[in-house]
């Protein structure tokens, strides 16, 4: 009978501490994309640690669904909400509807499209200003400043995108040896790299350089150039573990870091910051480093790894 009682007991125990835990809701832009997945799995990580109930829903990169999926979290009265965009131009519309709900909402990765963002929402990520400057300043100091670029732009709808697209515009307008010849979407995927890599040289393009706003791409690029025997330089950003391989098989040049792991583990400890009512800023940056095959070898234990910056 007491050993009935115990048991009795630590189930009580384990339902009431399951009952306090916290609820958060994460609607991801898409599950399946490298650098999202690692985030993903970093908010997960930290939420066990931290003893926090997640519930994560895929976009499936679909604005109406993910606006639904933020509906749904408030109706099930979860005490924070961390949504990873599926574009910059879709976020109004949902911090309105957690400000009318009076629900802590954390934006993470993408750069949400709000001039401004009101107490209570705050944006977790990287300043895209560094980016796309750190990587074509690497470019073209390898390619001696001089050289035709080739702009592989991530998603027309992503602020992200278009500013890590005007940092490498603003690099090459320094060295009047090098211009910009060609800049297109390629949607952050290797497959569809490839095919506009593909394109361009199958047109006949004069390019020394291809600046791509993500890893994928550029390792798109590098499959395609593979194919045709052309040597050039080529730039990713996100320092991924398949960005960090291309890097050390010189299929790429460099790539930026940009700490995936760090911006899900600080999601995840800003949404409890602001379910205690505690103050945190709008934005809370998560720098960008270079990476170089010089230096690579820190990137890959840090993207196993991760740090949080709150």
């Amino acid at each position: 009978m007491k050993h009935c009682k115990i048991i009795l007991l630590v189930g009580l125990l384990a339902s009431s501490a399951s009952a306090l835990a916290e609820k958060i809701g994460v609607s991801m832009a898409y599950f399946d994309q490298n650098f999202l997945t690692i985030i993903r799995q970093s908010i997960e990580k930290e939420a066990q640690a931290r003893h926090v109930d997640v519930q994560f829903e895929d976009a499936r990169g679909d604005t109406g669904r993910q606006a639904d999926q933020v509906q749904s979290f408030i109706a099930s009265g979860v005490d924070a909400i961390i949504v990873d965009p599926v574009d910059s131009a879709s976020t109004p519309q949902l911090t309105k509807m957690a400000q009318q709900a009076k629900m802590p909402l954390v934006y993470v990765n993408r750069t949400p499209g709000d001039k401004t963002l009101p107490p209570g929402v705050v944006f977790v990520g990287s300043d895209e200003r560094e980016s796309g400057t750190l990587q074509m300043e690497a470019l073209a100091k390898l390619a001696n400043y001089k050289g035709n670029v080739a702009i592989m732009i991530g998603n027309l709808t992503d602020a992200g995108a278009l500013q890590r697209t005007k940092d490498v515009e603003q690099v090459v307008a320094k060295y009047p040896a090098m211009k910009v010849v060609q800049k297109q979407p390629a949607n952050y995927s290797r497959s569809e790299g490839m095919d506009l890599m593909q394109n361009w040289t199958g047109n006949g393009e004069a390019i020394d350089i291809v600046a791509a706003n993500n890893d994928e791409m550029a390792i798109g690029a590098a499959m395609a150039l593979e194919k045709s025997q052309k040597k050039l330089l080529i730039g990713g950003i996100d320092a991924t573990p398949d960005g960090l391989k291309a890097l050390a098989s010189d299929k790429i040049q460099v790539t930026v870091f940009q700490d995936a792991v760090g911006q899900g583990k600080t999601a995840l400890a800003v949404a409890l910051k602001l379910i205690k009512g505690e103050k945190v800023e709008s934005h809370v940056w998560i720098p960008f480093e270079l990476v170089t095959k010089e230096n690579m070898q820190t990137y890959v234990e840090k993207s196993q790894i991760g740090r949080a910056h709150v």
